[in-house]
């Protein structure tokens, strides 16, 4: 009877041991794009199996007894995956790999743009677009400012025929209305919104946040009329290596290098070099000046993240850009710089910066942010010299509590600016020497973010900033938020104050090209604002599996002291005022955009807008805004893997600056497009090339864009004691040297091909 027992109770042991071991494990790795994800969760339905991600896509789940299961991948931005797998004696252990794929349009991508908080782009009561790499590769360039020529609402506009520099329009309103962002700190600002655009490596680039409308409640001055935010990836979601170089047949060549790399066990570095340069002067309309600017440009970033216990956020980045460009005459060298022999425009600019964040060890959520940059700038425009420095400091202190129904954030900001030049803007008028502008701007803000109902959100937000120059300033904000159960009808309201204080040398190439006299007509005073908008967003699912997304938006803007450049009072001066009367920008906006499983899809984009301005009883369009804007982009993957991408560009009429009623040039530009075709093979997973045509249709500005290229020096120009020119029979029109005749590139169709290689 004991053996009995024995026998049972060690076959009783032995099943049950049997049982304990018969467990199993899963393994694998999680990217997309080529690039490893982190974060992402990882498990088993309604089970307590699971695992995230790390900063290597690798998870890892084990101890899972054996039986079947359905393994679920899951992150917010992404398309969920469900896969039916078993764990069995004959399969214990399982090896996978997934491919991420980004959600159409990305309507849940995290954005921080609107809130100063990661929040989904669905729940938050700002309206911020989100525009990914993939979306730029469609149409690739050297930098970030030609880049968002396919972005609704917005245009990069030239500023100068010879130099091409420009800045960036929002909604019709002008470049220093704009403020740039680099991972949410104000980087590209005063003389960098004229040249610091460009050199900002794009393989570095993650995404880019676009709110439209005044920002200044948690931005300060600049966000007037909207906020370009530019996400840099993290090093751990960015490949191993990267390298992308593409050329054109005019002699372009971009060459965009990145690299990861560990700094010890708890540090994660990201570096990224861009080189572009282009040395082939070309001139296809016969003025006998350079179409396209020549450029040699460098830029090293390098950015650190640190491991830091219970997962706080401490990074670190860095910028170096150095450019030499020029553009001017054919025959034009060095030699000829600054001199009255040949024309030329030469800028030499030399620019660094950091900024970073770091997030307290304490109970409560602080942030620090901080950034600093400075810009040395060594130019000449013909014989007239530019040069200039501008430091920048800011530092920015964050708080983020939630309390009940409340989300609040506060915070403290400091921006120190330091300006000098050797223009009038910088002279004393006691002394031989400079007086630099030294611009000091404490602020405080903070905001609320009420949960009303589930569906329900009202956001509440003051800013109070003082002015070492202007005084105290005063920028509130209101944003309502309604969705639908099913977050397939989203309605957005919100009205804002935004302000700017202007410095003309730093923010108007005009200013500085010496074809016109600068002049100021009283103290400026700061703009100010007042911003509507409201934005409607409807997405359908269809039963052929087909996806439509409507994202539309009304708007109003209106100003007041606004400062606006004045050509036509004086064809030979520039006039600088604030505006006595008002300034309104108004319009509606609709992105569209369609999929199908079969791989099509097809976004667009159109703006209607009127920018006008009233000042003495006459209400005028503002100079080079267009009334009409359009973008479209058409992707499709042929089942051989080679990808198309058609993407382009329309732009109704703009009014362009006249030197006066005997100026024959046309005084506003016609309907133009800007089309480019793209076609991409993959070979693998590390190699991918590319090609195509751009500007298709060879559009270029008529031939006469620049007055008087014959004489840039306007010495056969006859002048009367009042300054005004006198006609002649050889000037009959009565017109000077001047290059500000500008709404496109002179570059016409041209050829472009591409490779990339990635090490995951």
């Amino acid at each position: 009877m004991r053996l009995n027992r024995f026998l049972f109770g060690f076959c009783l042991l032995f099943v049950s041991i049997c049982a304990w071991a018969q467990e199993g494990s899963i393994n694998g790795t999680l990217s997309s794009e080529g690039s490893p994800m982190a974060l992402v969760n990882v498990g088993l339905l309604n089970t307590v199996y699971g695992d995230v991600s790390d900063e290597n896509g690798v998870f890892s789940i084990q101890n899972i007894p054996y039986g079947s299961y359905t393994l679920v991948v899951s992150m917010v931005g992404y398309e969920r995956i469900s896969q039916r797998l078993r764990i069995s004696a004959h399969t214990p252990n399982l090896s996978l790999s997934f491919d991420l794929v980004e959600k159409i349009n990305a309507l849940d991508d995290i954005v921080v743009s609107g809130t100063l908080k990661e929040v989904s782009k669905l729940e938050s009561p700002v309206p911020v677009e989100v525009y990914s790499q993939k979306f730029f590769r469609a149409n690739p360039t050297p930098s970030i400012f030609e880049s968002l020529q396919n972005v609704n609402g917005v245009r990069p506009q030239l500023n100068c025929n010879v130099c091409n520099t420009g800045d960036i329009h929002i909604n019709g309103l002008e470049g220093p209305y704009t403020m740039v962002l680099i991972d949410g700190m104000p980087i590209v600002s005063g003389l960098s919104t004229v040249y610091g655009l460009t050199g900002i490596p794009q393989s570095l680039i993650e995404r880019v946040e676009i709110v439209k409308g005044p920002a200044s409640t948690l931005y300060g001055s600049e966000a007037v009329g909207g906020l370009v935010n530019i996400i840099t990836k993290k090093p751990g979601n960015a490949p191993q290596a990267s390298v992308d170089v593409f050329a054109t047949d005019w002699g372009e060549v971009n060459t965009d290098i990145g690299l990861k790399y560990n700094l010890g066990k708890r540090a994660q570095s990201l570096l990224g070099i861009n080189y572009f340069n282009y040395q082939n002067p070309i001139d296809n309309n016969g003025d006998n000046f350079t179409d396209l600017t020549l450029q040699d440009r460098i830029s090293i970033f390098n950015k650190v993240n640190f491991q830091r216990k219970d997962n706080r956020v401490f990074s670190i980045a860095g910028r170096y850009v150095y450019e030499d460009r020029w553009g001017g005459e054919m025959n034009w060298n060095t030699e000829n710089r600054g001199g009255t022999d040949v024309y030329g425009e030469s800028i030499y600019t030399s620019r660094w910066e950091t900024f970073g964040i770091y997030q307290f060890p304490t109970s409560e959520l602080l942030n620090f942010q901080f950034s600093a940059n400075g810009h040395v700038q060594d130019s000449f425009y013909g014989d007239t010299e530019y040069t200039a420095d501008q430091y920048v400091a800011f530092g920015q202190l964050t708080w983020n509590k939630t309390v009940g129904k409340h989300d609040i954030v506060a915070g403290a900001v400091y921006r120190y600016t330091y300006y000098d030049d050797n223009t009038p803007a910088t002279f004393n008028d006691n002394t031989s020497d400079n007086n630099p502008s030294r611009t000091h701007l404490p602020g405080i803000f903070v905001q609320d973010e009420i949960s009303l109902k589930p569906n329900n959100k009202l956001l509440l937000g003051m800013r109070y900033d003082y002015n070492s120059l202007h005084g105290g300033i005063v920028t509130p904000r209101v944003n309502y938020k309604w969705n639908s159960p099913n977050k397939r009808n989203i309605l957005r309201i919100s009205a804002g104050n935004g302000y700017r204080v202007a410095n003309v040398f730093t923010e108007d190439h005009a200013a500085l090209s010496g074809a016109r006299t600068v002049e100021f007509d009283g103290e400026l005073r700061p703009e100010t604002s007042w911003n509507t908008n409201i934005n409607f967003v409807k997405k359908f699912y269809t039963s052929n599996s087909t996806y439509i997304g409507l994202d539309a938006t009304a708007f109003y803007t209106y100003f007041t002291n606004r400062i606006l450049p004045d050509y036509e009072t004086d064809p030979n001066k520039i006039i600088y005022s604030n505006l006595e009367g008002n300034s309104i920008s108004r319009g509606v906006s609709v992105n569209l955009d369609m999929a199908w499983d079969n791989g099509l899809k097809i976004n667009g984009g159109l703006t209607v807008m009127d920018v006008t301005v009233e000042e003495n009883g006459e209400r005028t369009r503002q100079i080079l805004t267009e009334s009409v804007q359009g973008v479209w982009s058409i992707s499709y993957t042929f089942g051989n893997g080679i990808q198309v991408d058609y993407t382009g560009n329309l732009y109704g009429p703009m009014r362009l600056p006249l030197l006066g009623e005997l100026d024959d040039r046309p005084a506003e530009s016609p309907w133009f497009s800007i089309q480019n075709i793209q076609l991409t093979k993959k070979f693998g997973s590390r190699w991918e090339v590319y090609g195509g045509v751009k500007n298709l249709l060879n559009f270029t500005p008529a031939d006469n864009s620049i007055a008087r290229p014959f004489d840039p020096f306007d010495r056969n120009v006859t002048f009367g004691n009042d300054g005004q020119v006198i006609p002649t029979p050889n000037n009959p029109k009565g017109l000077t040297f001047d290059p500000t005749y500008v709404y496109a590139s002179n570059q016409g169709i041209r050829g472009f091909l591409g490779l990339r290689f990635t090490v995951q």
